[in-house]
């Protein structure tokens, strides 16, 4: 059985990769999200266990200290973490996982998991994103934190596999689900008995 993509999915906050991944799960079947734990408090809509797990810092440093992370980040002042056993699971069952993180996390997560597919999502303008934040009544400070490093995370999408734009959600998430076709056929991710039988 051939193991499971990981897939990354990295954009500047406000870009609509959660609303991206969540189209995803509905559309594919051989797919997991991989929810992250945080220590930022939850927004209005959000469920803990189904968007983030929520935890106190205490306790997500507990978890950095017992290895509970494929990969951890502080990330607007607050931490972030991927956890290992589930992630490992899936993959090891076959069954593909999108992880919705940031650029830090992407970069640590392919040197984990070469094999991984990293796919950064970019909003059609720094103006469309000023307002697509602006509309989370965030703080001034929040705002212009989260526009500051949009701008870095940006600059690190040169590293990235491939660029999709969310000018329309529709077509966007197409596109990274070609992506991911591609990806799982692609012949370096086949086991060799697949063809081995056609070939004799």
């Amino acid at each position: 059985m051939s193991k499971g993509l990981v897939i990354v999915i990295s954009a500047p906050s406000g870009t609509g990769k959660s609303t991206i991944c969540q189209r995803l799960l509905k559309s594919r079947k051989n797919i997991r999200y991989s929810v992250t734990c945080t220590t930022r408090p939850p927004r209005d809509g959000e469920a803990d266990g189904r968007h983030y797990f929520f935890v106190g810092r205490e306790e997500f440093k507990k978890r950095i200290r017992s290895h509970e992370f494929i990969e951890w980040a502080m990330v607007h002042d607050h931490y972030y973490g991927v956890p290992r056993a589930f992630l490992e699971d899936c993959i090891g069952k076959g069954i593909d996982v999108v992880l919705a993180i940031d650029v830090q996390g992407g970069r640590t997560i392919r040197r984990k998991f070469p094999e991984s597919v990293l796919i950064f999502v970019l909003p059609p303008s720094i103006g469309t994103l000023r307002e697509r934040l602006q509309s989370r009544r965030e703080g001034s400070d929040s705002l212009a934190k989260r526009l500051a490093n949009s701008r870095g995370e940006l600059g690190a999408a040169k590293s990235y596999d491939y660029l999709v734009v969310n000018d329309d959600l529709d077509k966007a998430v197409a596109q990274i689900s070609a992506v991911i076709t591609a990806e799982s056929l692609r012949l370096s991710r086949r086991r060799h008995s697949d063809l081995d039988p056609l070939v004799r």
